[in-house]
């Protein structure tokens, strides 16, 4: 046998994809480079890899069990790497977080500094929903998530960023409001099932007897606030990932009672597993420089609408 790193990396995008444009995009390759690859891996071995049944790419059970291997090979090539650096006493490694939605606008400043210290670190994010997130950790695709509410539903241990606070908005020529409304005649836009502003939100307006049946659901708090900023409904979202529109004037803060719900903005991880070096770095990093980073970046953010 005589195949590549970079083929059995190209077949586990397939593999996890199973689409050859999607592998190709996430790979930054061109579609004929990623067949010519899969075709010159399945060369390798008399039995079929995969089976393409019209546009539909499925996995054959021996692909599936090359796949496990395949997986294993790069982690230990990954794992040489590091070893590697390791001996010339540079600390070396992937970081994989993720992040809830919002997250995105937050995680990379606890990020920049530390991976200029350790610029042999390779950091991998992924931006998801709540449920997904705490599915990664406990898989261990992810070392670390960054989230906006507490949980049970896993043995973790946390540490706390910052004050996550959320809004009612509308864009700048919607009327205000009230508690009063005739909210059938409203129409509010909600996150995804899975995600954490949904829970909140759902929460809040059932506290306060609040019924609606006119909604509209994104997939994303960016999807959320650009259909707000928009017209088309509104919504309870974070300050962060707003402030900017804010400022701008393209979104308003609508004052209503019982707002804004305050949460904290936390990165947990599994109690019970034993960190890598890396992530271990991480977190002496963060518990050393949070509140300055937080002071650098975020508190202005908070000072926006006192």
């Amino acid at each position: 046998m005589n195949c590549t790193l970079h083929q059995l990396k190209v077949f586990l995008k397939v593999v996890e994809t199973k689409n050859i444009t999607r592998a190709a995009d996430e790979l930054c390759l061109t579609q004929p480079a990623v067949s010519i690859q899969i075709k010159n891996f399945q060369r390798q071995f008399d039995i079929p890899l995969i089976e393409i049944i019209g546009k539909q790419i499925n996995i054959t059970e021996f692909g599936q069990e090359v796949a496990k291997i395949a997986s294993k090979i790069l982690s230990e090539a990954e794992l040489l790497q590091y070893k590697a650096y390791a001996y010339k006493g540079l600390l070396a490694g992937k970081l994989k977080i993720s992040v809830v939605s919002t997250g995105k606008y937050i995680i990379p400043y606890y990020l920049s500094n530390f991976s200029t210290k350790y610029p042999n670190i390779e950091l991998v994010i992924d931006v998801t929903n709540r449920a997904k997130l705490l599915e990664n950790l406990e898989k261990h695709i992810a070392d670390i998530g960054l989230v906006g509410l507490p949980t049970h539903d896993l043995d973790l241990k946390e540490t706390i960023l910052l004050k996550n606070k959320l809004y009612l908005m509308g864009n700048k020529n919607m009327p205000f409001i009230t508690e009063k409304t005739d909210f059938s005649k409203v129409t509010l836009i909600y996150r995804e099932w899975g995600s954490a502003n949904r829970r909140l939100m759902e929460d809040f307006l059932s506290k306060h007897n609040i019924k609606t049946s006119r909604l509209i659901e994104l997939t994303s708090n960016e999807a959320v606030k650009q259909a707000v900023i928009a017209g088309l409904g509104y919504s309870i979202m974070p300050l962060i990932g707003s402030h900017t529109e804010i400022k701008a004037k393209t979104l308003k803060i609508i004052p209503f009672k019982g707002l804004p719900i305050e949460t904290d903005w936390r990165l947990v991880w599994l109690a019970k597993r034993e960190q890598p070096p890396v992530v271990n770095a991480f977190l002496e990093y963060i518990m050393m420089h949070k509140e300055d980073i937080y002071n650098t970046h975020f508190k202005s953010i908070d000072k926006l609408i006192n």
